[in-house]
């Protein structure tokens, strides 16, 4: 998936087909010479059209179908020649308007009731959604406005989304997005435990997308003659890639976009490695934890700590009856916890010694961190019903988990919070208004949150 603009155009669909060769002479480049078009298909070629060939296409107006079928297929021989991959088959292309984009809710539909309490825990606990917001409406509404494109696998389909009345496509989206089609075509994708992992996977799947849709620039602006998105179609307007969205959802921006930003940097690492052998063969080991993305020398020897909450809840509390009722949120949840509260500040996102990564997710209040594990609880149903959690983090050292708990610390109190006795801490009002225990045990601090400090420990018992 890539990130782009935000507006609305009109819907339009279509499949690839045909071979018709292209009206244009190709360019030379480079000494290349013109070659017959193969009996089979290679590295570089695909739907009758060279990686090389020009192509009579000019999307100023909008195009014709016969355009984008030469537009994809060109695409397709490019991303095969920078990716060093075959395309198994052709790959279905639609374009769709923005306001169509946002009638696919992805986080709000068929979910239940519980799933949406126990989603919003998640992100209470993680200091980025506080209470009467609906996290998994946020996420709609900030997908919704900035998605420029995604592959479907379930379809096997690229869906485009466009600004322009007259669709268009927007060429490093359609890398990019053809790139997802490649790593399913020949790796497949693979679903994650957590949400943790869930990043960390696409740490290499949108690392990989981005990094070679960064080389088909680079190339474009070198000696490729490449097509132009018209200017108003599809100009970048995310709203603050560099995490400065509106405070409602600034932090979970910042988790969001961490694959986009430590990808790249990540995948490069591989390939400076092993060359595009050892990218290949990350996918049959993808990353375990965002600490890895983030820090791409701690990939793979570096696992993740098993960490467990054992129940000690009293009666009336209990967790939610769901198939999942824990997460774990990893080393960016931590990061998007202390921007979202502005404990790390904005101008910590600078360019970091990592190339191909635009951002710098590493800090110390975050790195060190060795797994973590959250539970949110609830008591009583419907209106009535009251939530908590329980949140317990393993760092590398002790000298991690103290620097971790001091400025988890420092954050409540610039939330308000106001001391209730040693560990104990109340927010009196805002959306975070709440109890909150933070004991630190080694190299291990466990969170526990609860309406009020004497519902502290029916959510969760202090150990003995």
């Amino acid at each position: 998936m890539r990130h782009a603009a935000a507006a609305v155009a009109a819907a339009l669909l279509f499949v690839l087909a045909g071979c018709a060769a292209p009206a244009a002479q190709p360019s030379l480049r480079d000494g290349w010479q013109w070659p017959e078009d193969p009996a089979t298909d290679r590295i570089g070629f695909e739907d009758g059209v060279w990686y090389n060939e020009s192509i009579d296409v000019d999307q100023s107006d909008g195009l014709t179908a016969r355009e984008r079928r030469l537009f994809v297929a060109r695409t397709m021989a490019r991303v095969e020649r920078i990716r060093g991959l075959e395309f198994d088959r052709r790959v279905p292309v639609e374009v769709i308007g923005r306001e169509e984009y946002r009638t696919r809710s992805v986080f709000t539909g068929g979910r239940s009731g519980a799933y949406h309490a126990w989603h919003n825990q998640v992100w209470e606990a993680a200091l980025v959604v506080g209470e009467g917001e609906n996290v998994s409406g946020a996420f709609d509404a900030l997908y919704g406005g900035s998605v420029a494109g995604y592959y479907t696998p379930a379809n096997d389909r690229i869906v485009v989304v466009s600004d322009s009345a007259r669709p268009s496509m927007d060429r490093g989206t359609l890398a990019h997005e053809l790139v997802h089609a490649l790593q399913d075509q020949r790796f497949g994708i693979a679903g994650a435990g957590s949400r943790d992992a869930a990043l960390a996977h696409d740490g290499l799947t949108e690392g990989d997308a981005r990094y070679v849709e960064t080389l088909y620039e680079q190339r474009c602006e070198a000696n490729w003659s490449c097509i132009a998105t018209p200017a108003s179609a599809d100009a970048d307007n995310s709203n603050g890639s560099d995490g400065s969205t509106a405070s409602v959802d600034r932090g979970l921006f910042t988790y969001i976009y961490q694959p986009y930003a430590d990808g790249p940097g990540f995948v490069h690492r591989l390939r400076e490695r092993g060359g595009w052998a050892a990218v290949n063969e990350a996918y049959a080991d993808p990353p375990a934890s965002t600490e890895q993305t983030i820090h791409p020398e701690r990939y793979p020897e570096e696992g993740v700590a098993a960490v467990s909450v054992a129940d000690r809840s009293a009666a009336g509390w209990s967790r939610f009856d769901l198939p999942r009722t824990t997460e774990r949120l990893g080393e960016t949840g931590v990061y998007a916890m202390f921007r979202a509260q502005a404990t790390i500040n904005r101008s910590h996102l600078r360019t970091d010694d990592v190339a191909y990564s635009p951002y710098n997710y590493s800090h110390p209040l975050s790195t060190g961190w060795a797994g973590d594990r959250l539970v949110p609880y609830r008591s009583g149903t419907g209106e009535s019903a009251e939530y908590g959690y329980v949140w317990a983090l393993r760092w590398d050292t002790a000298a991690d988990a103290t620097e971790f708990a001091d400025g988890y610390r420092a954050t409540l109190r610039s939330l308000g919070a106001e001391r209730v006795r040693a560990g104990v801490f109340e927010v009196p009002d805002g959306p975070f208004a709440d109890a909150f225990r933070v004991e630190r045990r080694g190299r291990t601090v466990v969170i526990t949150n609860a309406p009020t400090a004497g519902q502290l420990d029916a959510v969760h018992a202090p150990a003995s």
